[in-house]
């Protein structure tokens, strides 16, 4: 059975079933037609594709979506003028991308979002996740949840689980 999660209008409230939770989202807000850069957090209907974490850190997390590990190398590409644009890559000088291995707790739990992920729109906006944050402060354009949060989030959700 699929499920959709919704972010309400004022913008700091993420809702799935009966479950409301507070979340932060782009500095500009929510947005219909995102750009790379722009700081907002794109407006759509998205799947959540897998849950990438750090082992390390996080044991024993319950979830539907497919688990990967989060190396030390990688790096997920931002780069508009890469091939890789918008996807995982092995950690490169020559690419712009995220560091997907912190040091602070930010992508410890990451679920990837579908946004401009099939076939990338070069410009279009990348790197758009479900995150962790400590503090609630605006993002880059992702969506981020408390830890604690977070966890639930992924008890609730399957595969066939969309951001809406």
């Amino acid at each position: 059975m699929s499920k959709t999660i919704y972010c309400l209008k004022n913008n700091n409230t993420l809702c799935v079933d009966e479950f409301q939770f507070r979340c932060a989202i782009g500095r500009n807000k929510l947005k219909k037609n995102k750009t790379e850069g722009d700081h907002s957090t794109p407006i759509g209907k998205y799947k959540l594709l897998k849950l990438y974490y750090r082992k390390d850190k996080i044991k024993n997390i319950e979830t539907k979506l497919n688990k990967i590990f989060i190396k030390k190398n990688l790096g997920w590409c931002d780069d508009v003028e890469s091939k890789f644009y918008n996807r995982p890559i092995t950690s490169n000088k020559n690419i712009k991308h995220e560091k997907m291995f912190r040091q602070d707790t930010k992508y410890d739990l990451v679920i990837i979002l579908d946004y401009n992920f099939k076939k990338p729109i070069f410009g279009k906006g990348s790197a758009i996740f479900i995150h962790v944050t400590n503090n609630y402060k605006p993002t880059a354009g992702c969506i981020a949840l408390n830890k604690k949060d977070l966890l639930i989030l992924l008890k609730i959700i399957s595969k066939n689980t969309f951001l809406k």
